[in-house]
């Protein structure tokens, strides 16, 4: 395979993820990231929880949200242009950390370029967007997520401790950058995390190192601990005991339509088989069978949130093969895994075709591409003339409360999980009651002064909220409505 072929590909692929970045997308936990943003304009030494109105801590403060919160306090922006610059400088990352990456297992030209396709297009014959997962319509919808970032110093991280295990670094100073670049992974996205530290594991494991690595890998890991013991905004080792019913609920999708979903991977398991073949001690087969091992324990427990691991069983079997095309074995070899990974490409592009559509119009597409395209969410910008900073909004569980965060205001219960917040089941279940049909005006006004909510936001004609103590104030998209309550 030609050099520039892969190259050129890879550069169209990135003018259309800057494309994308422009117009920022809005799904999944984008407002979350933005509240998180405007929380600390406000307040950098004690912004609360970024989605309720409740003095908690939360695992959204990192690092990179922090430089961000900072950015949006120095310069005014808003927090979504904010995001915009975070994705921009999360992508570069990421391209740069691939590049190092993988010229640390070959040094042919067009190995960084064709595994950054494999990353990119080879997944499955069904769409899949997670946060943490690097299919090209998932990289689309999460690019300004910490997760990005994260996997972006993931990828520098396993760069740089390849070459300081490769040349026995003895300098005492690379090993606790290091140890600092890997608690910074760990605060910023912790499943991220995990698939570094599993990928770190196996790069040192396939080197064999002598004992002098080893103690000054021990500092490095110590030296990590304490930036984590030590980070002001949350209890990072109090994560570890954050498994619970809505978690686990939400992962165990991971573990459904696998081969849908990922199907065309195998393509990489195969070249992992012949890696494993020739090097028993390969570094990539190791990090895949450490993420095998956990994701499927995960299945196992009922643990579905250890299903956040399956980039570590996705990311070497999707570089693996990108480096068997490119290896030094026989031409008719390299024919054959060049022809097979060409086809499995070409699948996996067309199912997530559909990416297009966030940066050229619908109408534009061809029939066959619209049909792939899925519409963003709308977002609640209809409702910031009337709902000012700190401001609580009722509103139901799912996208309302993932999104109108975004613009300074809370709501009653979060639209994520939170292990920080004591009485996050009484909020979700208060919320419930607030909505549900046969609850009376009385218990509603008690619910509306026990929160302190100003304003309610819910469906119109059909919905289930009276009107009685409510005053209609503007009406958005999808027929909702938001009602200031009458005091």
């Amino acid at each position: 395979m030609r050099v520039m072929a892969p190259r050129a590909v890879v550069a169209l692929v990135l003018v259309l993820l800057l494309l994308v970045v422009v117009r920022l997308p809005w799904a999944g936990d984008l407002g979350m990231h933005a509240a998180t943003v405007e929380r600390l304009r406000h307040s950098l030494t004690d912004p609360g929880n970024p989605l309720v109105d409740a003095d908690t801590p939360s695992p959204y403060y990192s690092p990179w949200t922090l430089l961000l919160g900072c950015l949006a306090r120095v310069t005014g922006l808003s927090a979504f242009v904010v995001l915009r610059v975070g994705a921009l400088l999360g992508l570069g990352l990421l391209v740069t950390g691939v590049w190092r990456y993988v010229r640390t297992l070959s040094a042919h030209r067009a190995a960084p370029a064709l595994a950054l396709l494999c990353l990119l297009f080879l997944w499955g014959t069904e769409l899949f967007n997670w946060s943490g997962f690097l299919g090209l319509n998932s990289l689309a919808l999460t690019v300004s997520y910490p997760s990005v970032l994260a996997l972006g110093l993931a990828f520098h991280f396993w760069a740089w401790l390849s070459r300081a295990v490769g040349r026995a670094e003895r300098g005492w100073g690379v090993w606790c950058g290091l140890g600092v670049l890997w608690a910074v992974i760990l605060l910023c996205h912790q499943f991220s995390g995990v698939v570094a530290s599993l990928g770190a594991a196996a790069t040192v494991v396939a080197a064999r190192p002598g004992r002098a690595v080893w103690a000054r890998l021990g500092v490095g890991v110590v030296v990590g601990a304490v930036v984590l013991w030590v980070w002001p905004y949350y209890d990072f080792f109090a994560l570890t005991g954050a498994a619970g019913e809505g978690l686990e609920a939400l992962h165990r999708v991971l573990y459904e339509d696998l081969v849908g979903r990922f199907g065309l991977v195998l393509v990489g398991v195969a070249a992992l088989g012949v890696r494993w073949w020739r090097e028993r001690w390969d570094p990539l087969v190791l990090f895949f069978v450490l993420g095998v091992v956990v994701v499927g324990a995960g299945w196992v427990s009922g643990h579905y949130a250890w299903g956040r691991a399956l980039p570590a069983v996705l990311i070497p079997a999707q570089v693996a093969v990108a480096l068997e095309v490119v290896g030094v074995g026989r031409r008719g070899g390299r024919a054959w895994w060049a022809c097979v990974l060409a086809g499995a490409l070409v699948v996996g592009a067309w199912t997530q075709v559909g990416t297009l559509g966030y940066v050229v119009r619908r109408g534009w597409l061809p029939g066959v591409v619209a049909e792939k395209y899925r519409e963003p969410w709308a977002g609640y910008h209809w409702i910031t003339p009337w709902v000012r900073y700190g401001d609580v909004v009722m509103a139901r569980d799912g996208r309302p409360a993932r999104q109108i965060p975004a613009y300074g205001a809370y709501t009653v219960a979060p639209g994520y999980p939170d292990f920080f917040l004591p009485d996050e089941g009484r909020r979700a279940a208060v919320v419930r009651r607030y909505f549900a049909a046969g609850t009376s005006e009385g218990e509603r006004r008690e619910i509306v002064r026990a929160y302190g909510v100003r304003w309610v936001v819910d469906r119109g004609a059909g919905g289930s909220v009276r009107e009685r103590g409510l005053r209609v104030v503007a009406r958005g998209p999808g027929g909702q409505v938001l009602y200031a309550v009458v005091r």
